[in-house]
């Protein structure tokens, strides 16, 4: 499968920001439901790091609504144009999820229809991040194929790169950066047949935190 095409998801969703963007919002949010599944785990004022957050709409903005804060972090300099002009008083990163380095914790973190893009080696690596932005027993929210391959998708004309790890290396990965699943759904047919997983982590607040083996 043609792996370089992965390279190439930033520079799409920059040349096609707008028209994403209203793509994005002109139908029914149909994933909504795992968002707000998602809020009900947190506390109000809790933080979240959203990777892959897009332009704010309708994920980060409803995150706020519900009394939230965001951190947003997209490769799309349009995109977090956007974002800061709709949400000023949330924290917009431009940046590769895969090379965020914040040096903080957040209660909860969101990898929502972007992690997918990445490259099946970048998706092992992304445990690392996810670990490190971590804050004790914070909730992960991601999803991702069904099985392990790559696939190309369409998006107004251009090939999109997607791949998925098997469910069983994704459950080993989570163990291994320490998270517990609390919930895994395969092709769910009231959220666009997305797979979900949602896990937290087992570190407690004050605990010490070990590289895994």
């Amino acid at each position: 499968m043609t792996r370089h095409l992965s390279k190439q998801i930033p520079a799409i969703y920059e040349r096609y920001a707008h028209e994403w963007d209203a793509d994005r919002n002109s139908g029914i949010w149909n994933d909504k439901k795992w968002h707000d599944r998602f809020i009900t785990c947190l506390r109000e004022g809790a933080t979240v790091l959203d990777l892959g957050c897009g332009s704010a709409l309708p994920v980060a903005r409803h995150l706020v609504q519900h009394g939230l804060r965001v951190t947003g972090v997209d490769t799309s300099p349009t995109l977090i144009a956007l974002c800061r002009k709709r949400l000023p008083d949330q924290e917009w990163v431009v940046s590769a999820m895969q090379a965020i380095t914040l040096h903080r914790r957040f209660d909860g973190i969101l990898g929502w229809d972007s992690f997918f893009f990445l490259t099946h080696d970048d998706q092992r690596n992304m445990f690392k991040v996810f670990a490190a932005h971590a804050a004790p027993s914070a909730f992960l929210m991601f999803n991702t194929g069904t099985e392990h391959g790559e696939a190309i998708g369409k998006y107004r004309g251009e090939s999109l790169y997607h791949a998925s790890l098997d469910a069983a290396e994704y459950q080993l990965l989570l163990d291994q950066f320490g998270f517990e699943v609390l919930e895994h759904v395969v092709e769910d047919p009231t959220a666009g047949g997305r797979t979900i997983w949602l896990a937290r982590s087992r570190r407690q607040a004050g605990s010490t935190t070990s590289k895994p083996n």
